[in-house]
């Protein structure tokens, strides 16, 4: 067919190939002739062998933490990014590759570049870790495209040493106790993830900031810290209901909603109900956060977009402007829920 196309187009195979496949200079001229003599004979490239004449995958690689006995594709953050990744990837004729790694676990991420396996990655769940900063160190100086999701690299307000798209967590946070102390909240405690976050870091400065700004005094036994998890926001419960019982704390911000159901849970437990004995918000208005009773006031973070953004990015054709090596910060909305809004502070 390819033969028939250069006979009607009256040019050489060499040439419909460079056409077809987008490499290499043609005029214009013979450009749209081969591409009508192809659309009057109906001859549709190999979609397999263009990557392969322009020395392209087709793949995305998007790199998630193994975590043992978690499934990753229930939780809210990741289905959301990589439902977001997936529906650009597939726009742009592109496939995912999922790759894996543990914790410890070296990166090797320029070898799938160097074997053609990705043409540009994602990466999803790092933290602020010495094998993390070495492996995008040597992206970087190799050139290679990449993005970080969730998770800045040095201080903010500062340009990032590594291309990232996140979220204004710092805003969010200060959003979020903002709210908590318009409804009357003066003790408000907080439970926050693992420092090795950046959004740990920016929700933690942004509670003491507004806190400080309210002229509200920060108090550590109201300084908490789970891992993200359901089970640890659970496992402060006790704790919680101290605080609450002797008027130490008349409301909680949760890092995370899962953290914020566990101790809902708990607290529950333990005759404390969320909405009325106290004030609950959490962060990142997943699914759960409209599903629980009360429904949980949270602060909704654009995943989905944040996503799609990273894999427009880095699946920028030719003549596009590739923005792979900008940073963006997506803003963030506080959701007024039932946990806070019918919560009124004892006088």
């Amino acid at each position: 067919m390819r033969q028939q196309v250069a006979k009607l187009a009256g040019v050489s195979e060499a040439t419909v190939s460079r056409v077809l496949n987008g490499v290499g200079p043609v005029k214009e001229e013979t450009k749209q002739r081969v591409l009508a003599a192809a659309a009057e004979l109906g001859y549709v490239p190999s979609a397999l062998a263009q990557r392969f004449a322009r020395k392209k995958s087709g793949n995305l690689g998007v790199v998630l933490p193994y975590m043992a006995k978690v499934s990753l594709f229930s939780t809210y953050y990741f289905s959301e990014m990589l439902g977001g990744i997936g529906s650009e990837a597939q726009a742009r004729g592109n496939d995912l590759l999922l790759l894996f790694r543990e914790t410890d676990q070296p990166r090797d991420y320029t070898a799938l570049f160097q074997s053609q396996k990705v043409d540009a990655l994602i990466i999803l769940g790092a933290r602020d870790m010495p094998l993390d900063r070495q492996s995008f160190e040597e992206l970087a100086r190799e050139g290679y495209p990449f993005c970080v999701l969730n998770q800045r690299y040095g201080e903010r307000g500062e340009v990032p040493p590594f291309p990232t798209i996140d979220a204004d967590h710092w805003s969010g946070s200060r959003e979020a106790v903002r709210h908590l102390i318009d409804i009357g909240c003066k003790q408000i405690a907080f439970i926050n993830g693992p420092a090795d976050y950046s959004n740990s870091t920016d929700r933690r400065d942004g509670y003491l900031s507004i806190m400080e700004q309210s002229g509200l005094p920060v108090q550590e036994r109201l300084m908490l810290t789970g891992n993200y998890s359901r089970k640890s926001g659970y496992e402060l419960a006790p704790h919680l209901a101290d605080l609450i019982a002797s008027g130490q704390a008349d409301a909680i911000f949760a890092a995370n909603d899962r953290m914020a159901i566990g101790a809902m849970q708990g607290l529950r437990e333990r005759g404390l109900e969320a909405g009325r004995d106290y004030a609950l918000c959490g962060y990142d208005d997943a699914d759960a956060a409209r599903m629980a009773c009360p429904q949980l006031t949270s602060v909704a973070v654009p995943f989905h977009e944040m996503g799609r953004a990273a894999a427009e990015q880095l699946l920028a054709g030719e003549g596009e402007e590739r923005a792979a090596a900008l940073s963006s910060e997506l803003p963030v909305r506080l959701i007024v829920r039932e946990s806070t809004g019918q919560y009124k502070p004892q006088s």
